[in-house]
């Protein structure tokens, strides 16, 4: 994902800004990492990719693999 994308990038949810966390990086553009929102929301970046489906839906449809919202909070 280029780092200019968070110029744009809000969360689905609540529309508010995203914070990034980078765990790789190459060539300047984040291979792997999360976008956090104000409230709580977690999206995962995969290959480069950012998950941009809200937590319920993307569960639905991955599983519990993924950290959520609330998987955050219950570890805070």
């Amino acid at each position: 994902m280029r780092r200019d994308l968070m110029d744009i990038l809000v969360c689905p949810v609540t529309k508010s800004a995203l914070t990034l966390e980078v765990t790789s990086e190459e060539n300047g553009d984040v291979i792997e990492g999360t976008l956090r929102c104000e409230e709580g929301h977690v999206y995962p970046i995969n290959d480069g990719i950012p998950n941009l489906l809200p937590p319920d839906l993307r569960e639905a449809i991955d599983g519990p693999d993924e950290p959520t919202s609330e998987a955050v909070e219950d570890a805070g």
